[in-house]
């Protein structure tokens, strides 16, 4: 990791930067609330989403009734798999392949924005190489009889149960490291040992010098393991059913030029809030390796066994509106990222952009300036990407249709996912830009929605 060069009025200060405690811009109330909720709701919720999906017809009420006649202990203890060698093998298998991948495949070098301690990560940019790579070969194994991704789904509680406990110890892992053998400035301790354990402690943890922890665990594994996944169900269905739904070809279609897309543009995902301000914990790892292989592919696990024929015009439709959201929200990411790259000195709808320049203070103290893109899309409000990404996977749910509520569980927990963490990021700027930020809240009102909110 290159580190930017301090002053010399930062010097007195870099011993503090050194062990600066990890921001919690929600109260200890919250925070407890929330860390406790992940710990006590989310492994259980995941294992039973999966039980419902396979097991139950997709009935939150035939889930509900398991429960009930059981009792909540016993009935989780019915329906939750033990972890078997089968899913540890096809996890770890998965897990090296990645990580072999990340560090062998050759890629740009990519200096991420400047931490709050003034470092500069360095990253090889090599994720769509990767993707490509991971798909071909996936397909490969399957087509010429090697592996069948049928054995993924048959064997996807025990993966989810694996997941669940040996993502527990790789946060403790971590949390260990940031005590002990922390990789940079930008990492340090509050004192408390649960906040500490669920924000994390450390902003950009490797092992060695190039392989990055946040670039496998968001990218590498939960990203990628998203589009195996959506492309495991379809040829599931394809196989209990001799043909694939219209359906779940929209589907697997919109997932996959989703997750194109992130991959596409992953050098500038490294520049947002996931990597460049959230620290490597329990809150961010922990769902990046379960959650986002469970709840994200949730919709493509309820139609392997629940085909919906939409008929072409609808289907079309579907898939065309879903497209045209996707194209949305990656422009709102190309055009802010072009903005920053030419230092404001580009085109934005087809006039010179409308920005503010903002100065702040690392924590080292030195004066660093930004500027702050208020037209194009970023005028419209501050985090109008969001709406597009909301909308992408409304419609890649919606061809479930309405028969169950579960399948847009999805879309639920995105849009409170991503309206939390617009409103951390505005507490964050606030925090960081202090005056510019009030002046960039006046010329652009509305947080997500415009017009509404």
């Amino acid at each position: 990791m290159a580190k930017a060069k301090p002053s010399s009025s930062a010097a007195a200060k870099s011993a503090a930067a050194a062990s600066a405690a990890p921001a919690t811009v929600h109260s200890a109330l919250v925070t407890y609330s929330s860390m406790l909720a992940l710990l006590s709701l989310c492994p259980p919720f995941v294992i039973l989403l999966w039980y419902t999906m396979v097991h139950a017809d997709g009935s939150v009420v035939k889930t509900y009734e398991h429960l009930r006649e059981l009792g909540v202990v016993e009935g989780l203890k019915a329906i939750w798999p033990m972890p078997t060698v089968v899913a540890w093998k096809i996890i770890f298998g998965f897990g090296l392949f990645e990580a072999v991948l990340q560090l062998l495949l050759p890629g740009k070098r990519f200096e991420g924005p400047i931490s709050p301690s003034g470092n500069v990560p360095v990253y090889k940019a090599n994720g769509l190489q990767a993707y490509a790579v991971t798909l071909i070969t996936y397909l490969g194994l399957w087509w010429f009889g090697i592996f069948n991704p049928s054995i993924v789904y048959d064997h996807l509680g025990e993966i989810l149960s694996a997941l669940v406990f040996g993502s527990f110890v790789f946060c403790i892992f971590l949390y260990i490291k940031g005590h002990v053998a922390p990789s940079s400035s930008d990492s340090g301790s509050s004192g408390n040992v649960i906040i500490d354990f669920y924000w994390g402690m450390e902003l950009y943890p490797r092992i060695g010098k190039y392989f990055d922890i946040k670039v496998f665990t968001n990218c590498r594994f939960g990203m990628m393991s998203w589009a195996v996944l959506a492309v495991t169900y379809c040829i599931k269905q394809y196989e209990m059913n001799g043909k694939v739904a219209d359906s779940m070809l929209v589907n697997t279609a919109l997932m996959l030029i989703y997750i194109t897309k992130f991959f596409w543009w992953e050098s500038g995902y490294w520049c947002t809030m996931d990597i460049a301000h959230d620290r490597a914990g329990f809150y961010i790892c922990w769902g990046c390796l379960v959650w986002v292989p469970s709840i994200y592919t949730s919709p493509g696990m309820y139609l392997v066994n629940h085909p919906v024929n939409l008929g072409p015009q609808l289907a079309l439709s579907i898939l065309l509106a879903g497209i045209l959201c996707i194209y949305i929200n990656y422009d709102c990411d190309r055009q802010r990222q072009e903005f920053r790259r030419t230092n404001g000195k580009c085109s934005v709808w087809g006039k010179a952009p409308s920005k503010i320049v903002a100065s702040y203070q690392t924590t080292k103290g030195e004066t660093k300036t930004s500027l702050l893109l208020t037209s194009g899309w970023w005028g419209l409000s501050r985090h109008f990407h969001y709406v597009p990404e909301i909308l992408s996977a409304f419609f890649w749910t919606v061809p479930a249709l309405f028969s169950h509520f579960l399948p847009y569980f999805y879309v639920i927990f995105l849009t409170i996912l991503l309206f939390d963490r617009a409103k951390r990021d505005d507490d964050r700027c606030s925090s960081k830009y202090g005056k510019y930020w009030k002046m960039y809240c006046n010329k652009v009102p509305y947080r997500v929605i415009p017009g509404i909110y």
